[in-house]
């Protein structure tokens, strides 16, 4: 029998998840069937919506149930594969393969095969299908470009800019003509790394000064698209740059995820009636129909060099838990991966 070893939720966390909320099992799998395959796994993402699903709440993805494995994207190598296992396009899967899957968060999966997806690493590493060209990549596409309503000019404020999804919008942004792209991180490595490699013109560090001012003095003209991934203050600054018929992507709010009380909304609200604002909550899954467009586009752009991208690694499947700690923490600079 082939063994794995797999992340269980055992308690739903209150505020910040501890050690003490998860369990690491060994379990044992069985062999595929016709449409199955087994994936030795070499990455796992790790996401901040991951916090939503330990609460025993009602959102857009089901929560994680308690004593059963956690799951998450996640890329690897086919080890077994059933006889008739063809993947979510139709491609025939064979041993050797690297495919990518959602049952993340343990060392070996047993996938069912049209859940998969063969991978073209002679494009880009397996791991970048978790963030620059997967679902961190997918979400800065669909949000900047079609939520947000970009048009060539604009200038262009987001927050977490050093994490996988914000550092890929502030360069799209930049690709696509805007005339000032200014991100918000937190502290002086993440903020130099957005100007110096990821080409945004102005970096707040919000931990040196308040992020309202910080965007007023980066951008004094106002801006006309915010990609908000942090909510609490960051949003209100943003509503108070925003200028005349400005748009706001709305992709998350981790500032409130740890949260154990219920926390106030922006102080500013009415300006976006005065200023005929549009802000607009997107789910990515809404926007796979963009998906071949976005590789294309991006891939392109990534052979040409024009696109960065980085990633934080935290080695070991017994780490994943404190990946996941580190992540929510904001100890990242790119994509927050769990090497195995």
């Amino acid at each position: 029998m082939t063994t794995s070893r797999e992340w269980h939720l055992t308690r739903r966390p209150h505020g910040v998840p501890v050690d003490e909320d998860f369990a690491l099992v060994e379990v044992e799998l069985p062999a595929p069937d016709a449409v199955e395959i087994v994936v030795r796994n070499t990455f796992l993402s790790v996401d901040p919506y991951m916090r939503g699903r330990m609460s025993d709440a009602k959102s857009y993805v089901p929560p994680f149930q308690l004593d059963q494995p956690m799951d998450g994207a996640a890329v690897g190598v086919v080890e077994q594969v059933g006889v008739d296992a063809v993947d979510s396009e139709g491609t025939p899967i064979a041993v050797g393969d690297t495919v990518a899957h959602a049952l993340g968060w343990r060392t070996r999966s047993l996938v069912p095969s049209k859940s998969a997806r063969v991978l073209n690493t002679d494009l880009a590493p397996a791991q970048a299908y978790l963030g620059v060209l997967g679902m961190p990549g997918l979400t800065a596409y669909a949000g900047l470009l079609r939520v947000g309503e970009f048009v060539e000019g604009d200038r262009v404020f987001v927050s977490a800019a050093a994490g996988a999804v914000g550092s890929l919008v502030g360069q799209l942004a930049r690709l696509k003509g805007a005339s000032l792209v200014v991100g918000s991180a937190g502290g002086p490595e993440k903020s130099a790394w957005l100007l110096e490699a990821a080409g945004f013109d102005a970096a707040i560090d919000y931990k040196a000064m308040p992020i309202r001012m910080g965007l007023a003095q980066a951008a004094p003209e106002g801006i006309d698209v915010y990609f908000d991934n942090v909510g609490g203050d960051h949003l209100e600054a943003a509503i108070a740059a925003l200028r005349p018929r400005g748009r706001a992507a709305i992709c998350g709010m981790i500032s409130i995820y740890n949260a154990t009380e219920a926390t106030p909304g922006p102080r500013n609200m009415p300006m976006i009636i005065g200023k005929r604002l549009t802000l607009r909550g997107f789910i990515v899954f809404d926007h796979a129909d963009l998906r071949p467009q976005f590789e294309a586009e991006v891939g392109q752009w990534l052979v040409e060099g024009k696109i960065v991208w980085r990633e934080t690694l935290v080695e070991g499947i017994d780490n994943a838990v404190n990946g996941f700690q580190d992540l929510m923490a904001g100890a990242n600079t790119g994509k927050m991966l769990i090497s195995l």
